[in-house]
């Protein structure tokens, strides 16, 4: 499951191009943990009171577009996610689904996948995971979405593919966002904190150049997540992504249009122990997930020499 990248590491007499490769294949499938950064955008609510499966399935019917936050390895998040989101189909809404953990490239394969007949949805939703994530791909722990893949299924959602694919990422950390299509205006603020929290993620290890360079990727992510939003705005979307895109202050939010920043719903899941963070509109606890040190074994990532520059 993709919450922290694999150690890197540039071994003796190898070029820093292959692990500075392999780190930008590790940002495209695994999105930066908890982002840092002061809030520009003063939220609506931001409480953790009340029972959070209750909070969290009413904070579902308030706005035509939630986005709804994660870690990606908590197991009780993934469980009550998927309980509200149950429970809202059930009283008739039917909102596009959008997921993060699916690539825009794979999108008619999606498509294909979930228009297919025969079989029931549980066994269904192991085809329309292979459509979107070929076999033999590292990453997601499809565990935890093959709920949230089923309910689709059942109730005909649409299945909206959300990320930004790694033939994109590569053109836009070398050419620039406008390379890919996207705003290549990025305020100041934003920059600043997706740049410090990719150091963050990295234990440190990525240097301040670099990351600056690689959160160009971020942002791309989070400009694609606000487009599909709004594509899929008229029957409502809920998007699924880690708690970083869906910030108010410096995530998808931000990217939305004015009209739909005011109708959307922003919502994330935090474990317990961690402070309250006022860039969600709704901010709800679990118990943490137990894992190991994600800084273990991992090495400095050095900074591409400049051209003409001896190494």
């Amino acid at each position: 499951m993709p919450v922290v990248p694999r150690p890197l590491f540039t071994p003796p007499g190898r070029s820093v191009a292959r692990p500075r490769r392999r780190l930008l294949r590790a940002l495209v499938a695994a999105p930066v943990g908890l982002l840092a950064g002061c809030a520009t955008a003063t939220p609506r609510t931001s409480t953790s009171a009340g029972d959070p499966a209750q909070r969290l399935q009413a904070a579902l019917a308030t706005q035509p577009l939630v986005l709804l936050g994660e870690v990606h390895d908590n197991a009780a998040q993934h469980r009550l996610r998927a309980d509200a989101l149950a429970r809202r189909l059930a009283s008739g809404a039917r909102p596009a689904l959008l997921m993060e953990q699916f690539d825009r490239e794979r999108q008619a394969a999606l498509d294909a996948a979930m228009a297919a007949p025969g079989g029931n949805a549980e066994a269904r939703a192991d085809a329309v995971i292979e459509a979107g994530w070929p076999q033999g791909r590292a990453g997601w722990d499809w565990t935890f979405y093959r709920p949230f893949i089923t309910l689709a299924l059942q109730h005909r959602l649409p299945l909206v593919a959300a990320n930004v694919s790694r033939t994109d990422t590569r053109r836009i950390v070398s050419g620039g966002l406008a390379a890919a299509g996207f705003e290549p205006a990025v305020p100041a603020d934003i920059a600043q904190a997706q740049a410090g929290a990719i150091v963050a993620s990295h234990c440190g290890q990525v240097d301040e150049p670099l990351a600056r360079q690689l959160m160009l990727a971020q942002v791309a992510r989070d400009q694609f997540m606000a487009r599909q939003l709004v594509a899929h705005a008229a029957t409502g979307a809920v998007l699924l992504a880690g708690n970083g895109h869906v910030r108010r202050d410096i995530g998808v939010p931000r990217w939305l249009p004015p009209e739909w920043q005011r109708r959307s719903m922003a919502i994330g899941l935090l474990e317990e122990g961690e402070a309250p963070d006022a860039a969600f509109d709704l901010a709800l606890f679990t118990p943490a997930a137990a894992r190991g040190d994600p800084c273990a074994g991992m090495a400095r990532i050095p900074q591409r020499p400049a051209p003409g520059t001896a190494r």
